[in-house]
Formats: structure tokens, C-alpha cells, sequence
């Protein structure tokens, strides 16, 4: 498909006839006789010398290429681009949703990591979905973070090392001290609103010690399990813990239990790695996904065009010159010569 950029210059089109019609015509004077005796027979004639004017025959074929070149150099002011098809790709992808806690409790050091050194608990979940991002060569990932209140840090996209980056630049309490898992879920449910996804699997991982949302964590799962949502939870800390710091097993058994997804609890790698080969198993579905449509400026096309009209022209000219010149010469040889002679 071709389009042109500057489509309105194509009004300068008629400019030519415009200008015809306004503008004078062009004029050249000069003499036409040159007579050294030119008054005195004047006087014996009795006539008076008068100016005259010759109108030169207009060639057609001159005209209609100097409209044509015009025309090809107007279209090609306009930047004629030819626009190729959209180059799209299908590939199989599924929208995964990573809900991740910052509140105060994810500063606890009581997971155990591959080294078998307690660390914070954002950290292990820091390591545990660097991994994870890793290995989705071919999803689509949201972030949601959520401490005192949710909000989306990243939409779905396939750009999964910024998804890592963001991940990487999360802090403790950056959302807030408390924990609003309730309300991590209601945003997660308005996010996977705008997704045309068959399968919608959020993955939530947190201690789970709700404290401060507005919707109760299994109230949000039952209306997640009406928009089709499957919520997997991952429990991150130690289940002997207390007080805020302390996990809420039940409620994350409950929640995914809802909505048809999995509990698991995570206290080391060897479970978290457990955990990666359950939810590698959720269906993809096909996304088309239209990348960008290649451009290309074409406007040399009409200039060539133009010129080249313009160079066989003058050739056409030439050889009708030369052709009469050698004809002239030929009719001139002897045999060939005509000579008028006054009548005695």
C-alpha cells in the first residue's frame, strides 16, 4: 500500500495553468529586416515601415512532456512511502500475573536459601522469581506489588528483563508497613479485565497475614473464581513464626483452594523449584502479536521517472535535428538540385 505523507501538496498541480492564464505571455523583440536603405524606400514607395509579430507554432509533444515532469515532481514533493504488509508472529504465550508482598514482615530472615543461609524473605522471593522470569522465554507477565495498598508495577508484557529489573529495585515496605492482600487480589482481578487471555493464573507470593484490606482475601477469591481466575499462593517464612511476622497458611490454602489453583509452601529452593514445575504445567493460549509495519520512501521513483522522460525527449530532439540536417545536405547534391530562374 503506498500512502503519501504530504498529501496536500498535490494542489500545486494546476499551478501551471494558473500561471499561463495570469502571467503575460513571453516576448522577445528583435528585428526582422535589416535594410541599410530602409528610408529612402520608404519615400519612394510612399509606405511607412510598421512593427509586426510572429507567433511560434506550439510543438505538443514538448508540452506533454514538460506536464508529465511537472506531475512527477509534484507526487514527488509529496513523499510517496510504500507501506509493507504487517509483520505479525503467533506465538504461544500465557498471561502470568506475579503478585508480590513488600510489607514490613517480608524483612523477616527465615528462608533458607540454596546456600543454606537465612535470608529476608523479599530477597528469597527476589531470587525465587529471577529464576522464574528467566525460564518464560515466551509469556506475557504483569507485576503487582502491594504492602499497606496494591498497585500494578508493570502491565502484561514480553518484556521480561524489565519485569526483572523492577523486581530487582523492590524494597521493604516501599507499598507500606502492612499487608493488603485482600486488595492485592481485587486489583489483580480489574487487571486481567483488559486480558483476552483463556487461561488467567495469578500467582501470589506473601506471608500472607493480611492486615489492613478493605476486601477480605477469600471474599476477593470467590469473586476471582467468577472471572475465571486461578490463583496460585506460594507461602514464603517460617510457619513457626508470631505475631505479624507470622504466616497465614490457612488463608492461602483457602484462597487457592477457591478459585481451583494450588497452596505451597516454600521454606527453601528444593520447594520453590517443586512449585516451578506445577505452574509450568498452566495452558497457553495463542496471542498475535503485530510487531510493526516497514516503511520505505519511494519518492525517487517519480524523480527518475521524470528525468529519464526528460533525457529522451532531448535525445528525440537531437536525432530529429541531426535527421534534418542530413537531409538538407542530401538534397543538395548534384542531381538532386532544384534552381528557380527569373523568366526573360
Amino acid at each position: 500500500m503506498m500512502i503519501l505523507v504530504y498529501p496536500w501538496l498535490l494542489l500545486l498541480l494546476p499551478l501551471p495553468w494558473l500561471l499561463r492564464y495570469v502571467l503575460p505571455p513571453y516576448r522577445q523583440s528583435r528585428d526582422g529586416l535589416n535594410v541599410p536603405f530602409l528610408d529612402r524606400l520608404a519615400q519612394v514607395t510612399g509606405q511607412t515601415p510598421g512593427d509586426s509579430s510572429v507567433v511560434l507554432r506550439e510543438n505538443f509533444l514538448r508540452r506533454a512532456v514538460m506536464l508529465l515532469v511537472w506531475i512527477f515532481i509534484v507526487v514527488a514533493l509529496t513523499r510517496p512511502q510504500w507501506i509493507e504488509p504487517p509483520i505479525t508472529r503467533t506465538l504461544p504465550v500465557r498471561d502470568l500475573l506475579l503478585a508480590v508482598d513488600l510489607s514490613g514482615s517480608m524483612d523477616t530472615k527465615d528462608f533458607t536459601n540454596a546456600k543454606g543461609e537465612k535470608v529476608q524473605r523479599l530477597a528469597a522471593v527476589k531470587e525465587v522469581l529471577d529464576n522464574f522470569l528467566t525460564r518464560q522465554k515466551q509469556d506475557r507477565v504483569g507485576l503487582i506489588f502491594f504492602g499497606t495498598a496494591p498497585f500494578v508495577q508493570a502491565p502484561f508484557t514480553q518484556d521480561l528483563e524489565v519485569c526483572r529489573q523492577l523486581l530487582a529495585e523492590a524494597q521493604v515496605s516501599m507499598a507500606g508497613p502492612q499487608t493488603a492482600f485482600g486488595d492485592a487480589l481485587g486489583l489483580a482481578i480489574n487487571v486481567f479485565d483488559r486480558s483476552d487471555a483463556t487461561e488467567r493464573v495469578l500467582i501470589a507470593l506473601t506471608d500472607g497475614n493480611d492486615t489492613s484490606s478493605k476486601v477480605p482475601p477469600v471474599k476477593a477469591a470467590e469473586i476471582a473464581k467468577d472471572k475465571g481466575i486461578v490463583i496460585y499462593t506460594v507461602a514464603v517464612g517460617d510457619p513457626r513464626a508470631a505475631g505479624e511476622d507470622a504466616l497465614d497458611e490457612e488463608t492461602l490454602r483457602t484462597v487457592a483452594n477457591t478459585t481451583g489453583g494450588l497452596y505451597s509452601f516454600a521454606a527453601d529452593q528444593k520447594q520453590l523449584d517443586a512449585v516451578y514445575q506445577r505452574l509450568d504445567a498452566v495452558q497457553t493460549h495463542k496471542a498475535q502479536i503485530v510487531s510493526y509495519r516497514p516503511k520505505s520512501d519511494i519518492y525517487d521513483w517519480p524523480l527518475g521517472t521524470g528525468l529519464l522522460l526528460t533525457l529522451l525527449y532531448h535525445l528525440f530532439v537531437l536525432a530529429t535535428a541531426k535527421s534534418r540536417r542530413a537531409g538538407n545536405r542530401f538534397g543538395s547534391l548534384p542531381g538532386n538540385h532544384i534552381r528557380a530562374e527569373a523568366p526573360r
